[in-house]
């Protein structure tokens, strides 16, 4: 099942930040690079950097240039992974390029990759609310509190990965027809923002 595959990549990537555990160190992506799997690795390893800046930035202490850095850096980080996303789309419009639609095809409310990228974040909730539910030195209200929402937690792991693997199939059998539109942020375009088109004058 391709979502075995997803969820065990997410946990290797998760894993191996953490044993540096710092937003700079290096990616060392252990897949071939024209895999699935290393779009895959990739992916989840800008979720988990940025999960980590999301923490930063949140300190009430923090020097407001740093803070200021940091945004900007989670803003390149947004664009790079919708541009994975796009790219794990692309994957799989190339697997179904052949797959004839049925007279009665539908389409769904997002295409798989960002059903995948929402369980890449799925992942990083675990690995940390996991860490939460064992930590030591908190409360015992606190861990139990914490494995409660764990639990709810495995059991969403569990429903999207069974709906991810029926949108798949149905889009192999010709039930579902994949419709990608490119993210079209405008943020970060200096023709489409009005403070940086403005700026420029």
């Amino acid at each position: 099942m391709f979502t075995q595959l997803c969820n065990k990549i997410f946990n290797q990537s998760i894993l191996d930040y953490h044993r540096e555990n710092d937003v700079h160190q290096a990616i060392s992506n252990p897949y071939e690079k024209s895999s699935i799997a290393h779009l895959l690795f990739l992916k989840n390893w800008i979720d988990t950097v940025q999960w980590h800046l999301e923490d930063i930035i949140r300190d009430p202490k923090i020097d407001p240039m740093e803070a200021l850095g940091i945004k900007r850096w989670i803003d390149r980080s947004n664009q790079e992974r919708t541009d994975v996303v796009e790219y794990i789309d692309s994957y799989f419009l190339e697997k179904y390029n052949t797959v004839k639609p049925s007279a009665d095809v539908s389409i769904n409310t997002e295409s798989p990759a960002w059903a995948i990228d929402r369980l890449s974040i799925l992942a990083l909730k675990i690995f940390h609310m996991q860490e939460e539910a064992t930590r030591a030195d908190a409360t015992p209200e606190h861990r139990a509190a914490c494995q409660l929402k764990l639990n709810i937690l495995l059991e969403q792991q569990k429903d999207l990965s069974t709906a991810i693997e029926t949108l798949l199939a149905d889009i192999a059998a010709g039930k579902k027809v994949m419709k990608v539109y490119k993210q079209m942020k405008m943020y970060n375009d200096p023709s489409l923002n009005p403070v940086l088109y403005k700026g420029e004058k």
